[in-house]
């Protein structure tokens, strides 16, 4: 039986081929220009906590949902858009290696832009006080907690992974899969403090800045385990499909 390996590799290659890396350094990008300019407004320095959960909070809160949903649609787009999946299915190989894949490939470019915004906020905060040193933020930076705070914003955004990505393969339009990105976004930001929140998929990463630890817990168990198991059942569902 051919290895899955082989699937990702090849997934990889068509990545670096795609639009996918320079999404992946736009977002960091513009969060660490947005944070420069905003430290350099800024009247009195404030301490890092403060700094890096806007940092995460802007991150979790609009462009991790608007990145997965991009990078979603993308990746589908690769297989929709010269009408290959006919091709690829004919291939000796189990389908799900196909589609586990392009799990894998979102999974990998989403925790690189975690890493990515959190050394570029950070980067930026250190350029902004270059230019004001009386604005360097102060008290001590706890990077390993500021490192876990983003692991679980990435782990508790696995159920919006697996909705955004399930919709993109499923349907050949990039409509569908964009659609449901931007409406889901749009109701996770007018409806912020909405019970709902700690399981609409779009609105669960921005949970893990809740001062209540168990919305914390509740959003991460619900966006983790829930994330597997229906990404699990994504596999499933299309490696059955026929048509695609």
């Amino acid at each position: 039986m051919p290895s899955p390996w082989t699937s990702i590799h090849v997934e990889c290659l068509k990545l670096r081929r795609s639009l996918a890396a320079a999404l992946a350094a736009a977002v960091p990008l513009l969060i660490a220009v947005f944070m420069f300019f905003n430290l350099l407004r800024d009247k009195h320095p404030r301490p890092w906590d403060m700094w890096m959960l806007n940092i995460a909070g802007v991150w979790a809160f609009f462009m991790l949902p608007m990145s997965v949903t991009a990078l979603a649609a993308l990746l589908a787009q690769i297989e929709h858009g010269p009408r290959s999946w006919d091709h690829l299915g004919a291939l000796p190989l189990p389908r799900w290696h196909l589609y586990a894949a392009k799990l894998i490939g979102l999974l990998a470019v989403v925790a690189l832009m975690s890493v990515a915004v959190f050394l570029a906020g950070w980067t930026a905060l250190q350029a902004a006080a270059l230019f004001k040193p009386a604005l360097m933020p102060t008290g001590g930076f706890a990077a390993m907690r500021y490192l876990g705070l983003f692991g679980r914003i990435y782990f508790s955004a696995l159920l919006l992974v697996a909705v955004q990505l399930w919709i993109a393969l499923r349907y050949a339009s990039f409509v569908p899969a964009l659609a449901t990105g931007i409406g889901g976004t749009f109701f996770a930001v007018v409806g912020t403090s909405a019970r709902i929140g700690v399981v609409l998929p779009w609105q669960i990463p921005v949970n893990m800045l809740a001062t209540d630890p168990l919305r914390v817990r509740t959003a991460l168990l619900i966006g983790s385990l829930g994330g597997c198991a229906a990404l699990m059942a994504m596999l499933v569902h299309l490696s059955r499909r026929e048509v695609h």
